[in-house]
């Protein structure tokens, strides 16, 4: 899973994406002039595998991972100034959600030049520039289609495009985001390569003072008639991520907080992507894997490797808790908690799978 961090200049990005991966990225007051993104992969944190760890003894334990990518802090008009094109566009269109930091704290130089913190305001001029960002997209691919057209490539699959297109612009002039939109199964196929900015997942982080830190209700329901949000302290939480985890703890007890920025952020967006965990266990290796809720026994044979989904035959299955249970694979057998389950079965959190296949 990857996510990327975008938010106006001087919300404080690269502070949350410091407290988030413990990071020491520069931390600015003005554009720094600086366009390429900070990027960091951080490990899931998950108790889980390190009590299968315990169990299996296995020579690695590889965790799943989380990809923060920390870009260039927008403007107004920042679609249409570039900021979203290049190698910046590339990545951001790779990112599986995007999550927006929201300024709601006081810096004196900042307040002097942007005035007091208005996180409503500034959630919606990110929207806007999402929107236009996209627009400008689908106009220039529209233009392209209709030179093809007159040059005689009117093809059923450039028409179906067109129309689909159609519909985005419309939408998008309506401050429609894409995510919103209803579109059938092949209308979508016929877009998918484009991988438009509002169609993907979006959340906020409402990035507060340390003195105003879980006294935003008001904001945060504000928030939440339009996207998910969380709050963060984000400068005392990144340098909380520096501290030794024992130091860390006896400041977070003392801010209310009871887990790590990383910790929270984790557990918000897999909710909000609906995402879960599966792992593999053995002498060899113990592994969590990432798949989407609603995702059957083959995608995760997929995850693990293609050959895996080519040749597959059966999973066997077996849950967390039952192993914590009963305490041992054999227990599990025991008490008829073993199961072999096919192609259509769906993947639940905390399922232990082995694949069997052949190819």
């Amino acid at each position: 899973m990857n996510i990327g961090l975008i938010g106006l200049e001087n919300s404080g990005k690269t502070a949350i994406f410091n407290a988030l991966t413990g990071s020491t990225a520069e931390v600015a007051s003005y554009h720094s002039g600086k366009m390429e993104p900070n990027i960091a992969i951080v490990e899931v944190l998950d108790e889980r595998i390190e009590k299968l760890t315990a169990m299996y003894q296995p020579k690695r334990t590889i965790h799943a991972t989380i990809e923060f990518i920390d870009f260039v802090g927008l403007s107004e008009g920042s679609a249409q100034s570039g900021l979203f094109s290049g190698s910046a566009m590339n990545m951001i269109k790779t990112a599986d959600a995007l999550a927006v930091v929201l300024r709601n704290f006081h810096e004196e130089t900042i307040d002097q030049v942007l005035g007091d913190p208005n996180p409503l305001g500034d959630i919606d001029s990110v929207a806007s520039e999402l929107i236009l960002s996209d627009m400008i997209i689908v106009e220039k691919r529209l233009e392209k289609i209709a030179t093809d057209i007159k040059k005689g490539k009117k093809t059923p699959e450039l028409q179906a495009e067109e129309k689909v297109l159609q519909i985005l612009i419309e939408k998008l002039n309506d401050g429609i985001p894409i995510r919103n939109v209803e579109l059938k199964p092949d209308e979508e196929k016929s877009i998918h390569g484009f991988q438009f900015l509002t169609g993907k997942p979006l959340m906020a982080i409402l990035n507060s003072d340390e003195s105003n830190y879980g006294r935003n209700g008001s904001v945060i329901d504000g928030i939440k008639k339009t996207f998910p949000v969380i709050e963060f302290a984000g400068n005392f939480e990144m340098e909380l991520s520096q501290l030794e985890p024992e130091d860390a703890e006896a400041f977070m007890q003392d801010m209310g907080i009871t887990q790590s920025a990383r910790s929270r952020l984790t557990t918000f967006a897999y909710d909000m992507l609906g995402y879960l965990s599966f792992f593999t266990v053995g002498e060899d290796e113990v592994r969590a894997w990432t798949l989407r809720k609603g995702e059957n026994a083959v995608a995760a044979a997929g995850t693990i490797h293609t050959d895996l989904a080519r040749g597959f035959i059966r999973a066997e299955c077996f849950t967390y808790d039952d192993l914590m249970e009963f305490g041992s694979e054999k227990g599990i057998k025991e008490h008829g908690k073993h199961r072999l389950e096919g192609k259509t079965y769906l993947v639940q959190d905390g399922d232990i799978l082995n694949i069997r296949f052949s190819v």
